[in-house]
């Protein structure tokens, strides 16, 4: 593994080149985007994009998000791209969205885990941009971490969690959305949410009318991050939805809360709290980072206080929700 520092504004050419000879050449190169850190491959290598599952431990019917640097590119994996999509990638591409459109016979099946669709975005992150253009292919990437735990927002994160099985890590600092990007299903009727992320419903509806929400967990997900346990520390999570509030007698307990929250705060170990002023902008950024934070203090539990499910903080919540659901 080889670790490089890159200037998450202006990276140095040499560096990018160094990361994209290796995507070229079947590699696997962990980098950051504004919403967490991506392990990306050579998308229509099959063989590169296995070694990704294999990395992660992910199951083989959870479908990748591919990553492009221009709309041109979504010709080549993309059957149709409708007016619906254009507005979307107009309004919100380069940026946290994920548009699931109908591909095309050029990507592996691997890829889309044997589906007739592919999941596609346009990440804003400078180095991320910089990496797909010098590769010349489009880079599938799910988050850098192992499968179903907590996503990667800093190249430490990456580094201590499968640090030893990539090839190269471009360490960019820390990702400035913090949580993944909003999916949705461009290949029926309606526009269906799949994945609340970095992008909130609201400002997706500003574009293109109302939006179905599709509330089913599937078994075999259409989009990432559609299982129902998943981004989960190795710690168990626990939400306090019922008033509740302190650990039990004995309990090893921290607390993730959005707010500083009032009350007596010494029977907890560790506190988090993901915004001082409750900027849900803010709280995104620092969720992952905190919940790192709070699975290295050798607890016994966390405790979560719900976040309000508006804007971002419906993502805060999808995430949340989803890493209690494997510990509950």
């Amino acid at each position: 593994m080889k670790v490089i520092k890159v200037d998450s504004k202006t990276p140095k050419i040499e560096d990018i080149r160094f990361a994209a000879d290796i995507v070229k050449d079947g590699g696997i190169v962990a980098f950051p985007t504004e919403t967490v850190y991506g392990l990306g491959a050579d998308a229509l290598d099959p063989v590169a994009v296995a070694r990704i599952f294999e990395i992660k431990k992910r199951p083989s019917f959870d479908p990748l998000i591919v990553h492009v640097d221009s709309i041109y590119t979504i010709d080549e994996i993309s059957s149709s791209f409708d007016e619906r999509a254009n507005i979307l990638a107009e309004a919100f591409w380069p940026g946290p969205l994920t548009m699931v459109l109908p591909k095309s016979d050029i990507v592996p099946d691997i890829v889309t885990s044997g589906l007739d669709t592919v999941a596609v975005r346009m990440p804003s992150h400078v180095v991320a941009m910089e990496l797909i253009r010098e590769t010349g292919r489009p880079i599938a990437a799910p988050s850098a971490n192992p499968f179903g735990y907590i996503s990667p927002t800093t190249a430490e994160h990456v580094i201590e969690q499968i640090g030893g099985e990539v090839d190269l890590i471009l360490d960019g600092g820390s990702c400035p959305v913090g949580v993944e990007s909003t999916v949705l299903d461009l290949t029926g009727d309606e526009v269906t949410l799949l994945r609340p992320g970095g992008l909130s419903l609201e400002e997706i509806e500003s574009m293109v009318g109302d939006v179905k929400i599709l509330n089913a967990e599937s078994e075999r997900p259409h989009s990432p991050g559609q299982l129902p346990s998943h981004y989960a520390p190795r710690t168990p999570v626990r939400i306090l939805e019922d008033g509740s509030f302190g650990p039990e007698p004995g309990q090893k307990a921290g607390l993730l809360a959005f707010t500083p929250p009032e009350g007596d705060l010494t029977a907890y170990l560790q506190v988090e709290i993901l915004s001082s002023t409750g900027d849900l902008r803010e709280g995104a950024a620092n969720l992952f980072s905190s919940l790192h934070r709070l699975d290295r203090a050798d607890l016994d539990v966390i405790y979560v206080m719900a976040v309000p499910e508006v804007g971002l903080g419906r993502a805060i919540m999808d995430r949340l929700y989803k890493a209690a659901g494997s510990k509950s």
